[in-house]
């Protein structure tokens, strides 16, 4: 979805320290492990991430420090999920595959420390907010007034919510059940990276007994503003990061793609999959076309970094993606009431970063399945092909709610 930035000098070791609250120097007892071999005691600290304009890089903010912590949600099929109300991040989803092995099909950090954006500033797993994707020029005409919001990604848009989006932010936890955990986010107009209005969003995920991962997203605000939240988790369903996904099968019910120029951000063209890299209406390996070279490929990187228009008319009973890996068995249908999904295959993934169980996450390891409103729609929904599905301006009287699920299953 983004090019993953490689650790930000914080130029002050002190606030690094202070921002951690916990280090583990001896190995924890087995009893103490999630079943994905996570310690929570390794994600129980306090922080606030902030940003200097000044200095153009991001501190630790003591005084505003809010508790983070790992959460666990389980099922009677034996699967795991582990939450971290830091971002609002998935850490890791444990699905049994073909063999009834349980493996990890979520890329993360074993220890909270390793989120923050002065150490590895990716988006591995989070609740993003309070836009998803890109908006052209970092800015928005709402009703009279034009916004004027951060521009974090490379100058030229304001990517996920700008450098403080909600993936750097601690979440409250509002509700925890052994299968659901609800959390809230509540940030004032102007102060949260400049976007207007005043808002409040609980997101809550449930693990149900059909092995599905369901995120509802609901939101207010006091005034007419823009919010397009999405899940950001990086799937790969062989079960080994050390795999690409090039062999994973891919399905997208989607005739239509939204092309992007070198900036990333949508042209504003509705244009066919038929007879291109991008149609997936019959399933087939994801990497089947990377050798192609095709120009809009290499310009995202060597991968896919695109959003589908999504036939499923914001249906979420129908099947938009469907993900498979036949080295593992497993199999994912992604459903969900947003128009469009960007399908992300971590084209900036470079083996710097230290993921879990000692793998240093390789270049296309994963792919994200972001379900959203189109990128830039703040400035395009109006545009031919387009359409209200895609406005992702709400008021007092139109409160915001998207859903996604991923659901999990094996092929033998």
């Amino acid at each position: 979805m983004k090019k993953e930035l490689k650790s930000i000098a914080l130029g002050s070791i002190a606030l690094a320290s202070l921002a951690l609250a916990t280090s583990c120097e001896t190995k924890p007892a087995e009893s103490n492990l999630t079943k994905s071999g996570l310690d929570p005691a390794a994600f129980d600290t306090t922080i606030c991430v902030a940003y200097n304009y000044e200095t153009k890089a991001f501190e630790a903010d003591a005084e505003n420090a809010k508790a983070v912590g790992l959460y666990t949600l389980t099922n009677a099929n034996g699967m795991e999920v582990c939450i971290t109300n830091y971002g609002g991040r998935i850490v890791s989803i444990m699905v049994p595959d073909k063999e009834g092995k349980f493996v990890d099909v979520a890329a993360g950090f074993d220890k909270v420390e390793n989120y923050f954006p002065w150490n590895y500033a990716t988006d591995y797993g989070s609740s993003v907010g309070r836009y998803a994707n890109r908006i052209d020029g970092g800015q928005y005409v709402c009703g009279a007034d034009t916004i004027v919001l951060d521009k974090n990604n490379d100058d030229h848009a304001c990517l996920h919510g700008g450098f403080t989006g909600w993936q750097h932010k601690v979440y409250d936890v509002a509700e925890q059940t052994e299968n659901t955990l609800t959390l809230h986010i509540a940030t004032k107009g102007g102060e949260d990276n400049k976007f207007n209005g005043d808002v409040d969003v609980f997101v809550k995920f449930e693990l149900t007994e059909n092995n599905e991962i369901a995120i509802s997203y609901d939101g207010t605000v006091s005034e007419e503003t823009i919010l397009n939240m999405t899940n950001h988790t990086y799937f790969n369903l062989s079960g080994d990061f050390n795999n690409t996904i090039h062999e994973s099968v891919l399905y997208v019910n989607a005739d239509n793609y939204t092309p992007a120029d070198e900036f990333y951000i949508p042209t504003g063209e509705i244009r066919p999959v038929a007879g291109t890299v991008f149609d997936f209406r019959t399933p087939k390996k994801i990497g089947l076309n990377f050798p192609d070279n095709d120009p809009e490929l290499v310009a995202a990187g060597g991968g896919y970094d695109h959003n589908w228009c999504l036939n499923t008319a914001c249906d979420e009973t129908q099947i938009a993606v469907t993900l498979s890996d036949p080295r593992s068995g497993i199999k994912m249908d992604v459903y969900t009431n947003e128009p469009g999904i960007q399908c992300y295959t971590a084209n900036f993934q470079d083996g710097s970063c230290p993921g879990k169980n000692g793998i240093n996450y390789p270049y296309q390891c994963a792919i994200c399945l972001e379900s959203q409103k189109y990128p830039d729609s703040p400035n395009k929904y109006t545009w031919e092909g387009w359409g209200e599905k895609t406005n992702p301006f709400v008021s007092p009287e139109k409160p915001y709610h998207s859903y996604c699920k991923y659901a999990f299953s094996v092929e033998k």
